[in-house]
């Protein structure tokens, strides 16, 4: 495959940032705790469901204490448009209970902590790492891993391998903001089936590699 090389990843960087000086995370948190809950919930389901769902949720359950006094059986009822809910609702309610036993109810700032809860993989560690606790990560979702290759931003047959590539070319000055820039450019720019390349800033140094 064809990889940018450092001046066009800049290139990227900069026409992205020009577009969207300020990007933000679409799903809709109130506290790092109910981040940590909504990106737990987005697996498998769409930003927008899961922001419909919590939108109630999150006025009387937006910590630890107060999801367990929910119960999970109500918690379902808020939840129960999404994806495997009931699942999701169970790892709620575990995690909750394990951030009140083991950290004082406050959401960890480390991976390895992170995903000691119920539910919680290295791409929603990293979102929480990224988006609360400013650390440079780039969460590597379903978006990323499709489209990093193919614009040749970076390479690698896993999430895992992405992520570690992505590490190692992006600009430090860019790592804060880049998984927003590339996550917003998959979901409404660069989509899957069919691609919207001529409204694309980068288009012009987009490497197109097959996936």
């Amino acid at each position: 495959m064809e990889l940018l090389s450092q001046a066009e990843i800049r290139k990227v960087f900069e026409r992205l940032k020009k577009a969207n000086p300020n990007p933000q995370a679409e799903l809709i948190y109130k506290n790092a705790y109910t981040l940590l809950v909504s990106v737990v919930l987005s697996a498998q389901a769409t930003d927008k469901s899961v922001n419909k769902a919590t939108e109630p949720l999150y006025k009387i359950a937006d910590t630890p204490k107060k999801m367990l006094a929910l119960g999970q059986k109500k918690l379902e009822s808020y939840i129960k448009s999404i994806g495997l809910y009931r699942n999701k609702a169970a790892n709620i309610i575990k995690l909750s209970e394990q951030l009140i036993e083991n950290f004082g109810g406050q959401v960890p700032d480390t991976r390895e902590e992170l995903m000691t809860l119920p539910g919680v993989g290295r791409k929603t560690a990293n979102v929480v790492l990224n988006v609360i606790f400013d650390k440079p990560t780039i969460p590597v979702d379903t978006h990323l891993f499709r489209v990093c290759p193919k614009i040749g931003l970076a390479q690698g047959a896993t999430p895992l391998e992405v992520e570690q590539s992505l590490l190692e070319r992006v600009p430090k000055k860019y790592m804060k903001d880049a998984h927003h820039w590339l996550l917003l450019h998959g979901r409404h720019v660069c989509v899957a089936r069919s691609p919207k390349c001529g409204e694309c800033v980068i288009k012009d140094l987009c490497k197109k590699n097959e996936q």
